[in-house]
């Protein structure tokens, strides 16, 4: 964040180097990135040992209600809550993870506040389209994993994209193109937070710099904005990724309630009667003939 700038704001889109391990090149928002996630895991230790019975005040207050609230949406999504609830520790990891990322770029310590050379030396995580996108990529191969788990089968899973019987020319092109959407959510997913996110970090370095003396005070509307961008897209990201698991899921379960329901009305019911039975009224009087 470029505030009370002389010159012009440095807009980047991209991260870039700072250094490299053993040939490995380690970004700005890599290693902004690591920083956050060990304040995260500091942090959230310290919470699960003041967590009691009763519910706590400040941080700790707010990290439970954040909690219940992802165990909620979890549990909801699902028409089964026993299910989604083996899912809520990672739902609620992803959470947190993203806002923390998404709010750490209204720190003074972003942009142009330190540099290693004439690299900034933190960006954003989430400001970075590398790392959105392997974000995107774990989140749906977990949705996926679950959903074929869940569903019984790769095969019971790959059904649900069809309408109606694979055989039928229509109902299989749509299935295939429903597959095809449902591989491309990775991008969607990836995209929507990283343009956010680097879009709120250059608007307000803009602000900033026509503000001058008082950039404080022209980037401050922007700022607030951007808490609020910042909570949303971890919303938007979280209900998204549990609803692909959802619909998967319980489209699979409501199959096999189903098949477990007509096996019962029609496989389980006798189909013929005895004839002596047909003689013995109620309270076992036989009837006459």
């Amino acid at each position: 964040m470029q505030l009370l700038a002389s010159s012009g704001p440095d807009v980047q889109v991209a991260s870039q180097q700072v250094f490299s391990f053993h040939g490995i090149g380690i970004t700005n928002s890599e290693l902004y990135g690591w920083g956050i996630i060990a304040l995260i895991i500091v942090l959230f230790i310290g919470a699960a040992r003041k967590t009691k019975l009763m519910p706590g005040k400040g941080f700790v207050g707010l990290v439970e209600e954040g909690v219940n609230f992802v165990m909620q949406m979890v549990e909801s999504a699902f028409s089964r809550p026993e299910v989604g609830r083996k899912y809520v520790p990672f739902f609620v990891t992803l959470f947190f993870f993203i806002l923390f990322n998404n709010w750490s770029e209204l720190t003074p310590v972003i942009g142009e506040a330190f540099h290693h050379g004439a690299t900034p030396l933190f960006r954003p995580w989430t400001a970075d389209l590398n790392a959105t996108f392997a974000m995107g990529l774990i989140t749906m191969g977990l949705v996926y994993y679950a959903s074929v788990k869940e569903s019984g089968g790769l095969r019971v899973y790959l059904r649900h994209f069809f309408v109606g019987s694979p055989k039928n020319p229509l109902y299989f092109v749509i299935g295939l193109l429903e597959m095809f959407t449902d591989l491309t959510r990775v991008i969607s997913l990836s995209l929507r937070l990283y343009l956010n996110i680097t879009i709120g970090m250059i608007v307000i370095d803009v602000f900033g710099y026509l503000g001058h003396i008082i950039a404080p005070v022209s980037a401050l509307p922007f700022f607030l904005i951007e808490i609020f961008i910042g909570a949303l897209q971890a919303y938007i990201f979280t209900i998204l990724s549990v609803m692909y698991l959802a619909v998967a899921v319980n489209h699979a379960h409501d199959h096999n309630d189903l098949a477990h329901e007509e096996y019962l009305t029609e496989d389980s019911v006798t189909e013929t009667i005895d004839a002596e039975s047909l003689r013995v009224g109620a309270g076992g009087t036989p009837l006459p003939g």
